[in-house]
């Protein structure tokens, strides 16, 4: 049961109890107050039959009859001598719900439950969700459903909480969950990406002849997710070709060839880095940009791409001992390399300009070697 001390003035309006209690000693004190019938108290729009008393030139409710009409129960402490107000809970709890919609991604029985984990919009796009006796499941139509009905792929609005596991992803009990309908699911690396006028479109392919052709293409629109295994955002610049990712898109599918279908959730399987760190390394990579190439880049500086790759094997152009020092320590302990990258005007003939940092310190190592 919620209780709650009622310690506050409803508008600017007081509470008055049936019986005014004052002093430590516990005497009663009588009081005279003034019932203004012509004035209306309303509660969300609502006329009640509410009267304020004025009592020394301040107004006063009936503290029982407004409890009642704010859907509230009310009782007198007289030992600590406060009043206290229950709630039914229904309301209370329910606004203290979670809410959350979009793909289930994996399905694990434990025990007497099973954890979901949703990948969604909400105030947390990447939960674990406890699915138990108490849950309730249900289909769009409202049909009843099972855990065991409970699979990848499936889109889902579900509500929990009010308690969360402050873990990450976080966890929590899941209140209700309504399966909405069941997405296609294709992790593969990506064949093209580019940006059009209503969002992005993301290409996979298939080898046919020995030749990779389109096979499916996916849109992405402003309610599509794009982030990370570890559910955090990704900008929609860090694609490329050849960047794994899991889509969860469909089911509706266009009889074009390639078909065409609208994508919901993207997970980038590949380690990238967080927005922040992304701008950041776009600033470093733009002070790094000899001002004589400045004129040839086609990317603006805000559309660079930044890539994070191991450092082994790259082949990256130093200018200084402490550079080459800094890499060939880089490289003994498989460390990785950031490249900021910039498409230019020579590409054909030296291919696209890469500014290199240090995947830890951010220190600028050298260039990526050019044609």
């Amino acid at each position: 049961m919620n209780k709650q001390k009622l310690l506050i003035l409803v508008t600017s309006v007081g509470l008055l109890s049936t019986t005014a209690v004052v002093g430590a000693n516990g005497l009663l004190e009588k009081v005279k107050g003034i019932v203004r019938n012509d004035i209306v108290v309303s509660i969300d729009g609502t006329d009640t039959a509410l009267h304020p008393v004025y009592i020394n030139g301040k107004a006063y409710l009936p503290a029982r009859d407004t409890a009642a009409a704010l859907g509230y129960g009310l009782s007198y402490n007289i030992k600590d001598k406060e009043i206290q107000i229950q709630g039914n809970g229904d309301g209370q709890e329910e606004a203290a719900l979670m809410q959350t919609q979009g793909v289930i991604a994996s399905v694990t029985p434990i025990d007497q439950y099973v954890r979901i984990e949703v990948l969604g919009h909400g105030p947390n796009s990447w939960i674990m969700l406890n699915v138990d006796k108490e849950t309730v499941l249900t289909s769009r139509s409202g049909q009843a459903v099972t855990a065991k009905d409970l699979k990848a792929g499936m889109h889902v609005y579900a509500k929990y909480g009010p308690v969360m596991a402050m873990s990450y992803p976080g966890q929590s009990h899941a209140v209700s969950v309504e399966v909405m309908e069941e997405r296609l699911i294709k992790e593969q690396a990506i064949f093209t990406v580019k940006k059009g006028d209503d969002g992005w479109q993301i290409q996979f392919g298939e080898l046919k002849d020995g030749v990779e052709v389109p096979s499916l293409t996916l849109n992405a629109g402003k309610e599509t997710m794009l982030i990370s295994a570890e559910g955090q955002p990704v900008e929609w610049s860090q694609l490329k070709p050849g960047t794994k990712v899991r889509a969860y898109y469909g089911p509706i599918m266009t009889k074009s060839i390639p078909p065409q279908s609208p994508a919901h959730v993207i997970v980038v399987l590949e380690e990238q880095l967080d927005a922040a760190s992304v701008k950041e390394y776009r600033d470093l990579g733009w002070k790094h940009v000899p001002d004589a190439e400045k004129k040839h880049l086609i990317t603006k500086k805000e559309e660079a791409q930044v890539s994070i790759f191991p450092a082994k094997g790259a082949g990256i152009m130093t200018y200084t001992e402490q550079q080459k020092k800094l890499l060939a320590e880089i490289v003994a302990k498989n460390g990785n390399l950031v490249s900021v990258n910039y498409t230019t005007d020579q590409d054909a003939l030296l291919g696209p300009l890469m500014v290199v940092f240090d995947a830890e310190t951010k220190e600028h190592i050298g260039f990526f070697v050019r044609k």
